[in-house]
């Protein structure tokens, strides 16, 4: 058989790279302008190489009943990594993917098609757009991994974003976002306060290297209108490859301190990562 090749194509907002996996036979990492964005195993649609994607994965797997179906709708698509998880470890879930590069959505149908029957629905259309026209109380689950490059847009950061947010989950149900960040943390903790503007309980899941501002990295963040799963989240996020602290509370409130809910008129993108914390290639 031959070796799978890299496959390299100019997309909608820029250079879209698959590149294959040496140590699993059916595996892809998708970069656009060199920053990874997805990496999809065809195989094995439940292992998650990136500890982000594992983060947003624990809040699926806590959100209702272990085994059945969700309503999920994932803002940001890349190589539909997440919705592939979902559809293996939820069968019978009804999941909508919002994606505003048609020429990676192009390239992903091609290259990495979903299986039959996947229940997932992908459309290309701006993340805010889609958000704000969802029905009311129509997901169990909101999952936001939007990133321009290697920045989450503006619109996507304010108080007016998160309303639209928490009107489209219905009760009890949760909204996890990727975001990154360093220290001093301004991005962060402004994207924190924004939620608590709209949601009644907010967590912070982030590794203690980031967290004391050691390095740029990834953070995520979960919010709903009713009790978070703290335990649960705290044992699985411990347990992974590269463990991570999840901040609540008392803590979160001194980490958020000072900081002020972002509204549309003033929402900037998060912060330009430092020279390769993210690039591959």
């Amino acid at each position: 058989m031959d070796e799978p090749i890299p496959v390299i194509r100019d997309v909608d907002r820029g250079t879209a790279k698959l590149m294959p996996d040496v140590d699993r036979p059916r595996a892809w990492l998708l970069t656009v302008d060199g920053s990874p964005q997805s990496y999809v195993d065809l195989d094995d649609p439940t292992h998650l190489e990136f500890e982000y994607a594992r983060r947003l994965a624990h809040v699926l797997e806590l959100t209702g009943a272990p085994g059945t179906p969700l309503d999920v709708l994932h803002l940001g698509g890349g190589a539909l990594t997440l919705p592939r998880f979902v559809a293996a470890v939820r069968p019978g879930s009804r999941q909508e993917v919002i994606e505003a590069d048609g020429g990676l959505l192009d390239l992903v149908a091609e290259r990495l098609p979903l299986p039959a029957a996947a229940g997932i629905a992908v459309c290309r259309a701006d993340a805010r757009t889609a958000l704000e026209a969802a029905p009311g109380a129509s997901a169990d689950v909101i999952v936001a991994d939007v990133f321009g490059g290697s920045r989450v847009p503006a619109h996507l950061t304010s108080v007016e974003y998160a309303r639209a947010a928490a009107r489209a989950l219905r009760p009890g149900g949760h909204y996890a976002a990727n975001l990154a960040d360093g220290a001093p943390f301004t991005f962060l903790r402004s994207q924190v306060a924004t939620l608590q503007a709209a949601f009644a309980q907010v967590c912070l899941i982030a590794e203690p290297a980031v967290l004391r501002g050691r390095r740029f990295g990834n953070a995520v963040l979960v919010a709903s209108d009713r009790e978070l799963p703290i335990d649960g989240l705290a044992r699985r996020t411990a347990a992974d490859t590269f463990p991570a602290r999840v901040e609540h509370g008392a803590a979160l409130e001194r980490f958020v301190r000072g900081a002020a809910p972002v509204r549309d008129v003033d929402a900037v993108p998060s912060p330009e990562p430092p020279g390769g914390a993210f690039s591959i290639g």
